[in-house]
């Protein structure tokens, strides 16, 4: 080999290796600190992907048949706990989240949202690491949760029960 191709191998592995160095310190910086909490959004804003239904917050009040918790159904010494819901719930490890699962390290800070929409509760994972699932099936935008539904964030499996 030539040293002009020696010399530029050199400077490719270098580059390679301070890339790799710089992914670390953001994945030890993204879990060393708190998660920014973003705003929901509006209803009918531009940012709102097309077909999901448009939030009518004058509907929710007084309708009793929608599930009222999620329940922890598999976990290591936290199986029946129970989580009340309302319009919005967070559910990850940081101590902010309603549905906090401290416990759990394969649950991101803020792992994944469910909120209530047009008398159902969807949910969307918020960029989760190791994903969130619903009925087995990994959740990739807002899909609706059903009363029975199970849905596994880390190693947790909650369901949904009135």
């Amino acid at each position: 080999m030539t040293e002009q191709a020696l010399r530029f191998l050199e400077y490719a592995f270098l580059a390679l290796l301070y890339l790799f160095f710089l992914r670390v310190v953001r994945a030890v910086w993204a879990e060393v600190h708190d998660p920014k909490v973003v705003a929901a959004q509006s209803p009918g804003s531009p940012a709102q992907p097309e077909g999901r239904p448009s939030r009518d917050r004058s509907r929710l009040g007084g309708d009793r048949s929608l599930p009222l918790r999620l329940v922890v159904l598999d976990r290591e010494g936290a199986g029946g706990l129970s989580f009340e819901l309302s319009r919005e719930v967070t559910i990850g490890r940081a101590p902010g989240c309603a549905v906090a699962l401290a416990a759990d390290n394969f649950v991101s800070h803020l792992h994944a949202r469910l909120f209530l929409q047009d008398h159902e509760y969807w949910v969307e994972d918020l960029g989760s690491t190791n994903g969130t699932l619903v009925n087995g099936k990994k959740v990739t935008s807002a899909v609706p949760l059903r009363r029975g539904d199970r849905l596994q964030v880390g190693r947790t499996v909650l369901e949904l029960q009135k």
